[in-house]
């Protein structure tokens, strides 16, 4: 007869994952501006414990408003936390609503943590014989481990026991309220040993075994760690106090008056529909009154169900997209992964994808690194729920046998280079550039569903597939560390085991698929995202992956000469820095740094750091600079070593060795405004107007027999800013191709334009760039070393002499506040989740970005035209004598032969002029050298 095994006590630590929840997901919003985000987070977090424990008495414990009594202990206690942010805090109220009416027991107990709490009823529990699962993601909670009680953290799917708490810490779950004790916790300020970080506290616990005994060898323990150690023991018994969790709280109940109640689904309901927890309500609404107990147990909905009416973060108004039907849950649907180790099985998966209409198509690989990257298997989906892998390079020791790789490869060719045959990816602007090594040129990239989620909304989600899946799907997905691990010791795809790679491959083909079929339809519905994702970015994947793959040529001979003399500036700064604070001293050193400023110097303390210091941050640094040249000097020497540590010495070492130039990765997701960026290197942040900055690009130079051709947009936001606010006096300043910075001057300081000195120019250039930019009379104040109240002045005249801008700026902010978005000229939408919050310094931020984002997003939008244009044209009419190399900001850098400069000149002026039609001209200016600096 089989032993019936009492299910465990699940006490959730509902705090730990009310702040997790809160960081993990976006900013989401309801159509009234109240935040849900978290909301969304730990109710869905509670609803996947509910089905992955049935039949457990699930106890949800969160933590009480007000001191403990380890504030009681120790004044300064979590002094150094920041208070709860306010769309955070508005969120707590409906969360434990929620689960009441869920019928879950809640416990908030006055003058103790819910750590506490949950420790007293772990303790109870082990004492009767009861197993526990706590779930948390606090590291504190480790010390409760026991035979009868473990960790899950429902985030991340982790679990553990003792033997886990030792392979995490190091030690066992019996000393880790020392080791906690030794190292300290900035965030709750419990004190620690001073530089003591966790290696070290392993190593005297392995040693000493628990404080006691150390403190009693303290005199044994060598070096400055050992006067930190001795120098703590009068703290540390108040450090070990402070992490202690509680195992005997006095409660008015015990674990056998915690009864779950039953659901109230009307109650549950009206909750949902307010914070428009849209798959929920559709679940509720499809039960009636059928359910009893919590819902997620009863339907067997996913508890990571994602909310359609979330995605959007604002007005309901915004988007029919945003309202349509949310996904089926995924755990209704069974799923058929296979892995393909027979010739046979290939050539029927095969046929399949030569028949498809579209098919999910996806690599795995040896690296991220797209330049070394070599495919280790490829998996492919034609309909939902159903993928295969193909593996042919697993190589780990008892790899089962595996179809070859140039064969599978070479059979697959045809298919993968056919533009005829649609595919759909996730992000497959890096599965393009790892075939090219294979000699693939994958083509009939119709779909990526990486770029319509950033297209849908750029700022709602992040744009990985584990983030979209369940944010759109409500699907938790396999993630790669979880079966490779982390850090140094992570595995590569190669050496995964195939029972556990196949299904995580396969997914990833399946999750594209349904993802795609999720996204495209919102696309559609949602104003001109549609055609911004059809006319731009899709277009522009292939172009991005040229470019990378082409790379560009880079002098390691000038860098390294230019490393040399920046060492020598910087030391020649180093020498001047010690005679002005008549001292040497260390120049990274913030300690320092005070008592010389603060106390020596006697300059004013402008800011303070969260502990109450000082502060020598640059922002600092840039006022004190007015006061005194050490900071000046300061300033300096932080600027070089960032471009000697970040450019000089680092750039060489990107140089790959099969080409012998550097690849950059262009990255169409990350900006919210749709602006590219770019990483190894980042091309965006190389100085432009400094020195320094022109030396880096001197050494981007041309291949032998060509020349870098470098065309830019001039003054393109002002531009864009004339068409969209259809003032009168800037459109007849670009229509007379007038230096609209002096035009600006002219009418700004009441002359002609031909008395305008170098001066006015400055000043209108900075206030034409800083309207643009939100920027405040004080800001303007600041950056032209004036009074505030001129700068003032400065900007109401400018207003009154381009009254058209005024107007703009008032309607897309009202209109920012109204739709909780705003758009370029084509369409695509930047959504603004705090343009309504409460918080008037984030509500100002984001009218700011209201009023620059169409500018910012439209010269993106026209920059990436441009890109598709000139591509096609110089593929066509110069394929093998001009090809584009790179972009930075609102410039595209051309590699063309000698012979044919002047003609791909002007034709890229030209097509980059006719991107976009405005109600002035687009000027574009190119020049031509044999380096980046000299085409500039």
């Amino acid at each position: 007869m089989t032993e019936q095994h009492t299910p465990p006590v699940v006490l959730v630590d509902g705090s730990s994952y009310l702040f997790r929840a809160y960081h993990a997901l976006p900013p989401l919003m309801t159509s009234k501006n109240h935040p849900t985000g978290a909301i969304k987070g730990v109710i869905a977090m509670i609803r996947r414990i509910d089905l992955d424990f049935p039949g457990s008495k699930i106890v949800v414990v969160f933590d009480a408003k007000g001191k403990t009594f380890r504030n009681d202990l120790y004044a300064d206690y979590k002094a150094n936390r920041p208070p709860m942010p306010e769309d955070l805090a508005l969120q707590i109220e409906p969360i434990h609503q929620i689960v009441r009416h869920m019928g879950l027991p809640l416990l908030i107990v006055d003058g103790v943590e819910a750590d506490d709490v949950i420790g007293t009823l772990a303790h109870e529990a082990t004492s009767k014989g009861i197993d526990v699962v706590v779930s948390t993601g606090d590291k504190d909670m480790a010390q409760l481990v026991s035979p009868h009680v473990t960790l899950i953290n429902t985030m991340t799917n982790t679990h553990m026991d003792a033997a886990g708490v030792e392979e995490k810490f190091g030690v066992t779950p019996a000393q880790i309220i020392d080791y906690l004790a030794l190292v300290g916790d900035k965030v709750d300020n419990i004190p620690g040993v001073n530089k003591c970080g966790p290696k070290t506290a392993v190593k005297w616990l392995q040693e000493y075994r628990d404080i006691d005994n150390l403190m009693a060898n303290a005199d044994k323990v060598k070096g400055k760690v050992g006067e930190y150690l001795r120098d703590a023991r009068e703290t540390l018994p108040l450090s070990r106090t402070l992490a202690t969790i509680k195992l005997d709280v006095e409660l008015a109940f015990g674990l056998e008056d915690l009864q779950e109640r039953e659901q109230n689904n009307s109650a549950l309901l009206e909750l949902f529909r307010e914070y428009e927890l849209r798959s929920w309500i559709n679940e509720l609404e499809s039960l009636g009154d059928q359910t009893k107990g919590p819902a997620a147990a009863q339907s067997g909905a996913d508890p990571g169900t994602s909310d359609q009416s979330e995605s959007d973060q604002s007005a309901s108004n915004q988007s029919a997209a945003h309202q349509s039907s949310p996904p089926e849950p995924a755990q209704s649907r069974d799923k058929h992964y296979s892995i393909i180790t027979d010739q046979a099985e290939l050539d029927e998966w095969v046929e399949r994808l030569n028949a498809a209409e579209l098919f999910a198509f996806d690599t795995e690989t040896t690296s991220l690194k797209y330049m070394a990257a070599e495919v280790v298997g490829v998996s492919f989906a034609v309909q939902p729920f159903e993928a295969a892998y193909v593996p042919f390079c697993h190589d780990y020791m008892g790899a089962p046998e595996q179809l070859d790789r140039d064969t599978v490869l070479a059979q697959l060719k045809p298919l993968l280079e056919s533009p005829d045959h649609k595919k759909v990816g996730q992000n497959l602007k890096y599965d393009k550039n790892v075939l090219a090594n294979h000699d693939i040129c994958l083509e009939g990239i119709a779909e990526d569903t990486m770029v319509q989620s950033y297209v849908l909304n750029s700022v709602s989600s992040r744009h990985n597939m584990d983030a979209l899946a369940l944010h759109y799907l409500g699907e938790e997905t396999t993630t790669f560390e979880s079966l490779a691990g982390k850090g140094a010791k992570q595995l590569t795809f190669n050496q995964l085991e195939l029972d556990k790679a196949g299904p995580y491959a396969a997914e990833d083909a399946d999750i594209t698929l349904r993802l795609h079929q999720a996204l495209r339809p919102q696309l559609a519905a949602t104003g001109k995202l549609q055609s911004v994702y059809e006319d731009i970015d899709l277009p522009l994947v292939p172009v991005l992956s040229r470019m990378e793959q082409r790379g560009t040529l880079i002098s390691a001979s000038t860098l390294r000469q230019h490393s040399q003399e920046l060492a020598e500036r910087m030391a020649e700064l180093e020498t001047a820095a010690y005679e002005a604070a008549g001292e040497t001293f260390n120049l990274g050193s913030p300690k320092q740094l005070q008592v010389i400023f603060y106390e020596k110097l006697g300059l004013p303390v402008l800011k303070k750091t969260p502990k109450g210091a000082p502060s020598t941050a640059e922002p600092v640094l840039q006022e004190l600079a007015h006061r005194h040249e050490l900071p000046r000097l300061l300033l300096e020497h932080r600027s070089l070593s960032k471009l000697k540590s970040t450019y000089t010495d680092t750039l060489p070492e990107l140089i790959h060795h099969r080409t012998g130039r550097v690849h950059t990765s262009y990255h169409q997701a990350v900006t919210a405004t749709g602006r590219l960026s770019s990483s190894e290197p980042n091309l965006q942040n190389i100085p432009i107007r400094s020195e320094q900055g022109r030396r880096i690009r001197q050494a981007f130079v041309a291949e032998k027999g060509y020349k870098l051709l470098a065309a830019d947009y001039s003054q393109i936001e002002l531009r864009i800013m004339a068409h969209l606010s259809e003032d009168k006096g800037l459109l007849t300043a670009f229509a007379k191709g007038e230096d609209i910075h002096k035009a600006t001057a002219a009418e700004v300081f009441g002359v002609t334009l031909e008395e305008v000195n170098s001066d006015q120019r400055r000043s209108a250039k900075a206030i034409n760039f800083g309207l643009i930019y939100g920027m405040s009379a004080f800001g303007l104040a600041r950056q032209l070393d004036i009074e505030r109240k001129v700068a003032q002045q400065y900007i109401d005249r400018y207003f009154e002499r381009y009254p058209g801008v005024l107007t703009y700026m008032d309607k897309i902010r009202k209109q920012a506040h109204e739709d909780g978005y705003v758009e370029t000229l084509f369409g695509r939408r930047l959504y603004l989740p705090e343009i309504n919050t409460r918080n008037k310094q984030l509500q100002q931020a984001a009218e700011r970005t209201a009023i620059n984002a169409p500018m910012q997003g439209t010269a993106a939008d026209i920059i990436k035209l441009a890109m598709i244009e000139v591509e096609r044209w110089l593929l066509a009419e110069y394929p093998d004598s001009a090809r584009m190399t790179m972009q930075v900001h609102d410039e595209l850098i051309v590699e063309v032969k000698e012979e044919v400069v002047e003609a791909v000149r002007e034709g890229l002026i030209k097509r980059m002029s006719g991107a976009a039609e405005l109600a002035v001209p687009l000027l574009v200016e190119a020049g031509v050298g044999d380096n980046w600096d000299q085409a500039h």
